[in-house]
């Protein structure tokens, strides 16, 4: 179930900024402070301002990095939901250790991290279907995808470093394998049918067809899978061309995510683990850069390829790096309190940041008036409207900070 915790935290030096809960790292909660700050700045709207402003090179900017690629690259926006992902691996060993230490057998654990499951599984239902007639099954929401993926990975904390690489291995090349055996479209497939425009820039032949949008494996199981369940209308095609089965490499950024946890935990030295993270991160980003490229396994987020997850992955080891070395490393901790307020309550930020950021927005307009956020002029109304909501938000989290209230699954 959904516990809001009272936790003591240990406190290690001076300031707020020094005060961190016992058996975690204060890094991985200023990461996860970080990831879960760049879901919560959609509401400044970056790409509404880019529009207003055509001329400004620096808007557009701001705007690519605040929204997600169409199919091929990646945005520093793309990189949200598997830093969120490699950071629930990353957690698992303190879990686990944690829970051991308190005595707690197998079967509990076990039964824990399958109800933690279907929690994630219902809340990511619950929260898209917020504003619709009646309840939206969809399962490629981050919260669903982690829970999928979840039981998985608990069953991998038990099991040795060799075979977790195995298991890593069978995902990636497992995927990539039903992916490329699903047979490719007829030339008289009708792409526009399916949410794909005539003359769609990102389709690809060869090897890297297998991959193209609303036309591979991942969309035939989903127009299956997805009408089993009630909906308003025959489910056909997802927009983004996002799908349920992306749950499956997902596991395998997870389990990135637990390889580097237990380095975390292990007796290496900062300058080892540093050394790992770093190297982890730079073959990541090769081997995704060159499945790319030979078309093999192109790196697309929307449908998590293979070539995704270490590209992205080698981004989450370098990130992890970066978090690590300045604030565990060189104790540089007072500028990442911030961070740490949003990354220790990374559930409640979640689910607040879809339920009431525009009620926040109403209400600030009811009572301080219709134009209070037009101060500077219509391009610039949302950045001071986002801006509001962030610091409420803000203000929420570091009133359940200060009261030692945190939102566990």
């Amino acid at each position: 179930m959904l516990t809001l915790q009272n936790t003591e935290p240990q406190t290690g030096g001076t300031g707020l900024a020094s005060q961190f809960r016992a058996g975690r790292l204060m890094s991985m909660d200023a990461y996860r402070g970080f990831v879960m700050f760049l879901m919560m700045a959609e509401v400044l709207e970056f790409g509404r301002v880019a529009k207003l402003l055509p001329d400004s090179s620096f808007w557009r900017f701001l705007a690519y990095h605040q929204d997600h690629v169409d199919w091929f690259g990646c945005s520093l926006h793309d990189l949200i939901q598997p830093s969120f992902s490699f950071l629930v691996g990353v957690a698992l060993p303190y879990s686990m250790a944690s829970r051991a230490t308190a005595g707690s057998s197998f079967g509990s654990l076990f039964g824990h991290a399958v109800r933690r499951s279907l929690i994630l599984i219902l809340l990511g239902i619950f929260l898209r279907s917020v504003h619709r007639e009646q309840t939206h099954f969809t399962f490629e929401d981050t919260l669903t995808q982690i829970g999928l993926g979840y039981p998985f990975l608990f069953l991998l904390g038990y099991r040795p470093n060799r075979q977790v690489w195995l298991a890593l291995a069978a995902v990636l090349v497992g995927y990539w394998l039903a992916f490329v055996l699903y047979p490719l479209p007829g030339p008289g497939f009708d792409y526009t049918a399916v949410g794909v425009p005539a003359d769609w820039p990102h389709h690809r032949t060869g090897i890297a067809a297998h991959f193209n949008k609303n036309s591979n494996l991942a969309w035939a199981f989903d127009t299956w899978f997805l009408n089993l369940f009630p909906r308003q209308k025959p489910f056909s095609f997802n927009g983004g061309g996002y799908a349920t089965l992306s749950f499956i490499p997902t596991l395998g950024t997870m389990i990135l995510g637990l390889l580097a946890g237990r380095w975390l935990r292990s007796e290496l030295t900062p300058a080892d683990l540093l050394k790992r993270f770093l190297i982890a991160g730079v073959l990541g980003l090769m081997g995704g850069w060159l499945l790319t490229v030979t078309g093999i396994s192109p790196s697309i987020k929307r449908i998590w390829s293979p070539g995704w997850v270490l590209f992205s992955g080698g981004w989450c080891f370098l990130l992890l790096a970066a978090f690590y070395y300045i604030i565990d490393v060189r104790r540089q901790r007072d500028w990442a309190f911030p961070l740490v307020v949003i990354g220790m309550n990374s559930i409640a930020i979640y689910v607040l940041s879809h339920l009431i950021g525009g009620f926040i927005i109403d209400t600030f307009k009811i009572h301080l008036g219709q134009d209070v956020f037009n101060l500077f002029g219509e391009p610039y109304e949302t950045l001071l409207s986002g801006t509001a909501v962030l610091l409420v938000f803000w203000l929420m989290l570091y009133w359940m900070y200060k009261r030692k209230l945190f939102l566990r699954v």
